[in-house]
């Protein structure tokens, strides 16, 4: 079954492509609320931005750089995605004060949709986990930029000059 999973995701990477259509989905927000992507079509834009762990030093600095900024995404949703469960998101928005909803994925339905759970090696050891991404869409459902493998440092600025071009 690992293996299959795999497979699927190094397809959707592959599928996935600026100008088509945002893959929709539907997942409980760190509060327990469903959360459906389409929601936001026609009404705002969405920064849907892929991270792996609550709490660990690069995820936080990145939800950090966005809750600082946050006056900047005007018209623009932030949502942060990772494999946590919703109360371990609460805690983190609790502790960073993140004005922003994070999605749960426990069942990697959006990770495996958006082509993000991979292969990944730390220390010499390989093991599945999301690969930090970003994706912009904009109101129509476009995706508008595919930030792959992003390296936090910066990235916030990215994020913003591509939505001044929307």
């Amino acid at each position: 079954m690992g293996r299959k999973k795999q497979d699927m995701s190094k397809m959707a990477t592959k599928v996935l492509k600026e100008g088509a259509k945002a893959p929709d989905f539907s997942a409980l927000d760190q509060n327990g609320n469903k959360v459906k992507l389409s929601s936001f079509r026609g009404k705002k834009n969405v920064v849907l931005y892929f991270y792996p762990k609550d709490m660990t030093p690069g995820c936080t600095t990145e939800a950090c750089d966005f809750r600082d900024g946050i006056k900047k995404f005007k018209g623009t949703e932030i949502l942060g995605v990772s494999v946590d469960s919703p109360e371990r998101h609460q805690k983190f928005i609790t502790k960073y004060d993140l004005p922003f909803s994070l999605i749960s994925d426990e069942d990697h339905k959006v990770v495996n949709k958006y082509g993000v759970w991979q292969e990944k090696k730390l220390y010499g050891k390989i093991f599945m986990g999301i690969v930090r991404s970003t994706f912009i869409i904009d109101k129509e459902g476009v995706l508008k930029k595919i930030f792959p493998k992003v390296k936090v440092k910066d990235h916030i600025s990215e994020v913003l000059a591509t939505l001044k071009e929307i």
